[in-house]
């Protein structure tokens, strides 16, 4: 008996360490992606969000697509603060979601918005490719594919 306890215990202990999903403000999304020897494709979105649910597989083709690459997948939850990273974690296991996901801590968008990109209007899922040692940047407001992003990507890497 002693055993089962012991192994529930673990269990449970694993799944707390693994649901904790970090909070980043946009400043620190900014300087995240600022690394010059990498592209990075950053999506916004949340779970509440049916048309951001419905593209969560092409990010995770993505991550696949660009595993040994130059490049970051970051996806970027905007899920509101009273609900608990323990439920947007077991989102994530039950999606079996690849890309590395961080939760929006800012929470007013009248300052995050313009940090991100000045043409944006709020709407989500939302996506930015940036590129900063190649000084590009690529905003995409609303539903994107991978073979979109695919597109952008590549010919960026092979400049």
């Amino acid at each position: 008996m002693k055993k089962y306890l012991f192994l529930v215990i673990i269990l449970t202990f694993s799944f707390i360490v693994k649901a904790q999903i970090p909070a980043y403000s946009a400043d620190d999304i900014v300087h995240r992606a600022s690394s010059k020897d990498t592209l990075y494709i950053i999506n916004f979105w949340a779970t509440w969000c049916a048309p951001c649910v419905g593209e969560l597989p092409e990010f995770n083709a993505l991550q696949s697509r660009y595993a040994n690459m130059p490049v970051k997948v970051l996806l970027v939850s905007l899920d509101f603060k009273g609900d608990n990273t323990f439920k947007l974690a077991r989102f994530l296991e039950l999606k079996k979601i690849k890309p590395e996901v961080v939760w929006l801590s800012d929470t007013d968008p009248n300052v995050f918005i313009p940090k991100i990109d000045n043409s944006w209007e709020g709407s989500i899922p939302a996506t930015v490719i940036v590129q900063p040692g190649k000084q590009f940047k690529k905003f995409i407001e609303g539903t994107i594919t991978e073979k979109q992003i695919s597109k952008i990507a590549d010919n960026i890497l092979s400049q």
